[in-house]
């Protein structure tokens, strides 16, 4: 079965990670596994830098590891290992260069109900799906 789950967070919708979660402690669970979690900042564009704080890209950082690693602190399961990293970069990038990295070997990524521009620019679970050499399982809102 899968021990090692990678679990992409969207920080600006974590009730929607929550279901990503708990499907990933319940395969886990079976397995006495681990699941780790993964947010993606998106890189800011040089063109704005100008116009944040010097401290903005720290505090953007911090920020993002302090809702992590309170969604990682919030698992109860007890028999299993959760962790968490921000990484910074373009999301379905990072999602595939964490998975191999942690030799994961599923991958749980949420997706809202597609619309017209997702059937036309495509998704990052799409993306995932596509190039991820584990398992994928796409979990609808």
């Amino acid at each position: 079965m899968f021990k090692n789950i990678l679990v992409p967070i969207d920080l600006a919708d974590a009730e929607f990670s929550r279901q990503s979660i708990d499907k990933a402690v319940a395969f886990a669970s079976a397995t006495a596994g681990a699941v780790r979690l993964v947010y993606v900042r998106a890189i800011l564009p040089v063109t704005f830098m100008e116009f944040v704080p010097p401290d903005f890209e720290t505090e953007q950082q911090e920020s993002a590891e302090t809702r992590l690693a309170e969604l990682a602190r919030n698992v109860v399961a007890p028999e299993i290992k959760v962790s968490h990293v921000v990484r910074l970069g373009s999301i379905y990038n990072e999602v595939l260069q964490e998975a191999a990295e942690m030799k994961a070997d599923l991958i749980i990524v949420g997706s809202h109900q597609p619309a017209m521009s997702t059937y036309l620019l495509g998704s990052n679970a799409a993306t995932i799906v596509r190039h991820a050499t584990c398992s994928v399982l796409v979990l609808r809102s």
